[in-house]
Parts: C-alpha cells; sequence; structure tokens
C-alpha cells in the first residue's frame, strides 16, 4: 500500500473532467478498509469530522469516499458528484450467502429521490434520474456485520453504464413508474411493478415518510383526490445489483440464455412485458402435448415439464434466462383443473424460526421485502376435456393493499406463535401447530415444504431427521416451514386468462 504523501501526490494529479483519470485513482482503493481510507488523513478544506459508520449518518461509506479520498465535501448538489467528468460515486456492499459461501449483492442501489411534489420528466434521457446514472463509478465493499464498518473491506471499483440491452428495459421501468406518477397513483407503487429499476420506500420513520403528490388521482366515480404516497426513490433493484457484481465487476461467465429483443427494432417497438406476452401469445391454445412435440421437450407429464415448455416457448435453450436473472423474476407455471381449481398451493422459500423472530416488525421482515420486489411470470395451462390447453401468461406482483394487510396478518401471526412459545400437539403421530393455516388467511398461509416430517420436543423425543427441522428460539424443533400463498388467491389473479 502506497504512503499517505503518495496518495495525496496522486490526488492532486487527477483530472476531475476525465473519467479515466478519476478511475485510475480510485482503483486504489480496491483491498483498502475504510479505516485506512481515513487513515490518509485526505481531508476537503472546511472539512467537519463526521462519524460515518454511525447508523445514523446515512451518507455513510460513499460520503467517506467522497471526502477522505478524493477530498471534496459532499453535498446535497443535483448533478453527478464530479458534474464534470459526469460521474456519481456510489458505495454499496455485498454478503457472502452462508449457504454457498457466494458473494451476493446486499441491497438495492439508491440513485435519486422520486419528485412528488412537482412534475416529473416524461423522458428519462432528459430525466434528473439519468444524470444521476448515466456514468457510475461503483465501490463495492464486503459487509461483514461481525465487524466495525471502518474495517470492512473495499474489493471492486468500476465505472459502470447500463448496456444497451440493459438500458432498453431500464426506460420501459421508468416509463411505468411516472405513468403511476402522472396517474396520481404514486401510493400503488411498488417495486414488484418493474423489472431493473425500482422505486422503493425512502424515509426516516414512519412520520416522515409520507407525502403530498402533486399530480391528483382522479377516483372510479369521477372525482379527484391527492392521496398521501409514501417517499420513493429511483433504485437499481438488487438482484439486478446482484448481476452487475457477479458478472459486470467480477467478470463471471454469464452462462444463461438471452430472449433478445428483436421486437424492440421494429416501426412500433414493444416494451419488455409485451415482447414476452407476445412469444407466448403465439402457442395459445395449443395442448402441452402439442409444444412439447414442437419443441423436442419429451413428455414426461411431471411438474417441471410445464416450466421448460414456458421457457422454449419464450425462445430460450434452457431453464435459466438471463433477463430473469437480473430482474430476479420467479417464473411458475400453474395448471388449472377442469373443475376451475389449483391443485396446490403456491410455495415461496422455506424460513429458519429464529430469524423470524428476530425481526423486528413487518416492513423491515424478509417477507415483506422479497413479496415487493419479485416479478411473478405465471404461464397458465387449463385443462379442458382431459389435456392442458395453454391459456395465456401474465407479469404480476402482490398489490401494495395486500401486502399490507393479508399478507402482513400472515407474517404478524407467524412472528407471534413463534415468539410466545409455538404451540406443538401430538395426536398419535399426527403433529399440529398454531402458525396461521390456509382457512385462516385469504391470501397466505405457513405449513411444511417437504414431505418428511422432523421434530425435537420439549422431553427430548426426536421424531425423523433434524436436517429436516428447524431450530425453534426456546431450543425445540419442528419440521422446516415456508410460507404459501393461497391457491384461491392465485385463482382471482389469474382469472382474466381463463
Amino acid at each position: 500500500m502506497l504512503q499517505s504523501t503518495q496518495y495525496k501526490a496522486l490526488l492532486a494529479q487527477v483530472d476531475l473532467s476525465d473519467q479515466d483519470s478519476i478511475l485510475s485513482y480510485a482503483k486504489h482503493l480496491e483491498g483498502m478498509t475504510f479505516r485506512e481510507v481515513l487513515d490518509l488523513d485526505i481531508k476537503p478544506a472546511d472539512y467537519n469530522p463526521k462519524t460515518y459508520n454511525s447508523a445514523k449518518f446515512k451518507g455513510g461509506m460513499g460520503n467517506l469516499i467522497e471526502e477522505r479520498y478524493f477530498g471534496y465535501k459532499s453535498n446535497s448538489d443535483r448533478h453527478p458528484d464530479f458534474a464534470e467528468a459526469g460521474i456519481e460515486l456510489k458505495a454499496t456492499c455485498f454478503d457472502i450467502r452462508k449457504k454457498d459461501h457466494e458473494p451476493s449483492a446486499g441491497e438495492r442501489l439508491v440513485l435519486t429521490m422520486i419528485p412528488f411534489d412537482k412534475p416529473i420528466e416524461d423522458d428519462l434521457a432528459e430525466s434528473h434520474l439519468w444524470e444521476k446514472c448515466a456514468t457510475i463509478l461503483l465501490v463495492y465493499y464486503q459487509r461483514d456485520r461481525s465487524i466495525d464498518k471502518y474495517d470492512q473491506q473495499i474489493k471492486y471499483v468500476s465505472l459502470f453504464t447500463p448496456p444497451a440491452e440493459d438500458l432498453k428495459v431500464i426506460r420501459d421501468d421508468y416509463d411505468t413508474i411516472v405513468s403511476y406518477i402522472k396517474a396520481g397513483r404514486a401510493h400503488e407503487l411498488s417495486e414488484g411493478l418493474t423489472t431493473y429499476l425500482g422505486a422503493c420506500t425512502k424515509g426516516a420513520n414512519l412520520e416522515h415518510m409520507w407525502a403530498d403528490q402533486f399530480y391528483p388521482c382522479i377516483e372510479i366515480d369521477g372525482s379527484i383526490s391527492h392521496p398521501k404516497a409514501k417517499k420513493r426513490a429511483f433504485s437499481f433493484k438488487r438482484q439486478y445489483m446482484d448481476y452487475i457484481l457477479h458478472h459486470y465487476l467480477m467478470d463471471e461467465h454469464d452462462d444463461s440464455d438471452s430472449i433478445g429483443f428483436a421486437e424492440y427494432s421494429s416501426s412500433q417497438p414493444l416494451t419488455f412485458e409485451e415482447t414476452i406476452e407476445r412469444r407466448i401469445s403465439l402457442h395459445i391454445g395449443k395442448t402441452d402435448r402439442q409444444i412439447a412435440a414442437e419443441f423436442g421437450v419429451p413428455y414426461a407429464g411431471k411438474k417441471a415439464q410445464w416450466i421448460t415448455l414456458a421457457y422454449r416457448m419464450l425462445g430460450v435453450g434452457s431453464n435459466r434466462v438471463k433477463e430473469f436473472v437480473k430482474a430476479g423474476i420467479s417464473a411458475r407455471a400453474i395448471r388449472v383443473e377442469e373443475s376451475g381449481q389449483i391443485e396446490q398451493n403456491m410455495s415461496l422459500d422455506t424460513f429458519e424460526f429464529t430469524e423470524i423472530a428476530a425481526e423486528p416488525c413487518w416492513e423491515e421482515s424478509e417477507l415483506r421485502q422479497y413479496l415487493e420486489e419479485t416479478r411473478f411470470f405465471f404461464v397458465v395451462f387449463k385443462k379442458t376435456d382431459g389435456e392442458y390447453h395453454l391459456a395465456g401468461c401474465k407479469f404480476w406482483n402482490m398489490p401494495i393493499a395486500e401486502l399490507d394487510s393479508n399478507a402482513r396478518k400472515c407474517w404478524q401471526e407467524t412472528h407471534d406463535a413463534i415468539c410466545d412459545g409455538l404451540i406443538i400437539s401430538r395426536d398419535g403421530n399426527r403433529f399440529r401447530n398454531n402458525l396461521p393455516g390456509e382457512a385462516e388467511n385469504p391470501t397466505m398461509h405457513v405449513r411444511p415444504k417437504a414431505s418428511r416430517r422432523a421434530y425435537r420436543l420439549e422431553d427430548g423425543t426426536s421424531i425423523g431427521d433434524l436436517k429436516d427441522a428447524s431450530l425453534l428460539p426456546d431450543g425445540r424443533y419442528m419440521t422446516r416451514q415456508c410460507f404459501w400463498i393461497n391457491r384461491g388467491y392465485v385463482i382471482q389473479q389469474i382469472s382474466d386468462l381463463l
């Protein structure tokens, strides 16, 4: 590592109007901890000491790099941090996943606040947002919650500009968000509405996170209202930041298939959603056997087969689609029986009891974050005369109103039952508990995902293999559980396709 005087000499030579000059100096950050940056003793001329590692200091590590490495005072100027070069500096973190020890983006990348109190630009290219994301000096550091923030290490530094293939989707996302705002429906925004660019909530606390809307909302009866909306910011979604980390900064090979968007270049270019929906619609009415034969897919009648057919209709040769990976889109094949019902509920990921118990509130829960951020892609087959026919497809995300009512109720009852000491009763070989069931909530419930049961009871009795169980806060073990979206609720969401 260079000495402090050498860094100051390098900084003096940086041309702040030249992107390459800025990046060349910034690359020296790789391998340094934030404490080592502080030790360089670089400061703005009118520097005021700050505790950058405090949870109350929202500027955090980005401000530290601005002031203590580049030597300029951080501010709230609407222009990019390096205005002459058109570069915005952003520091963000990645975590090491416990399950596979691989790096994973730790958070979304907040770009700039969404103005609710004044007109918003129609065109992304002319917007304040584009000023902030056209070229980003991206500083990725490894987050380790067991050590002080100052001791966390910077791993990757690079300039990032959304590539053309991503920019097409980002532009669609911007148009979607703007359409909600201009319709006075900013209160209905959620991250699940869009693909790469999100509208994330911002606000120090519940009291200050609400804002008046500039644009009026016209209600169904024709009346005009101005409902308050949660303050939100434009952001690159966490799943997109994970892709940037792995494939643009770490240079990992991407073996996923790209859908490609030839339709974008047509005289009337389609949006991302329209492109996907159009490709599926070409096969509506065909049976699953016909589609399988068309694409050379062996017909096995197994669950995984229907999602494979969906991907083949999209024009890809695998079940891993680059655009879906970037967006964290969850593709689901849904089979509707002749009775008009779905045989199975829709499962989400399994959870750990101790992690649910440790979540302080619904707003900070992993379930809420997942449901607000995630877009689902439903491909629907309807059984008629003994055969499944393709009925259509749609993108769907859980509406905010549903998210903060029934989904919240399911999480709250689960959280409270675990924290209060889960009630487990046994009747011979049958076990029951007081987690919320399907009949108790119209939207969601909790039950196991695996068929193998496993328990360690209060008296020490063990049933099954504990690798299939999860630890309860009181030391008992119970079969690992999962949140499920009710099949009746799913049917309601796809009724327009049936």
